[in-house]
């Protein structure tokens, strides 16, 4: 990978890691019901998949969707949030949003 990609996609993750927040699932309801949720797996870096979803990755998104590791989020994800009154980290790659449960 040559200097200037490194530099690249450091400022493009860092760009990501200053827009990543906590938000309460109920915030997101809208996004949901346009079906633009997608939940990202624990095992992953929540900003790797953001910055592979920027860079429109579709081999790498296609590789972790066939592994269950990022899906939409289901009707019935989206009602056990709902009713947890979840509070989820986010970030948004238009016109994704991007969710992943907190480890606490």
């Amino acid at each position: 990978m040559a200097e200037n990609d490194i530099t690249s996609k450091q400022l493009i993750r860092g760009k990501l890691n200053s827009e990543t927040a906590r938000i309460a699932w109920k915030e997101l309801q809208r996004y949901f019901a346009g079906g633009y949720t997608w939940v990202v797996d624990l095992q992953l870096d929540l900003l790797e998949v953001a910055y592979q979803f920027e860079q429109d990755n579709a081999k790498q998104i296609e590789i972790w969707m066939n592994d269950n590791l990022i899906s939409q989020v289901s009707n019935d994800q989206a009602r056990q949030w709902y009713n947890d009154d979840a509070d989820l980290w986010a970030v948004v790659v238009k016109p994704w949003v991007l969710l992943q449960e907190p480890v606490d």
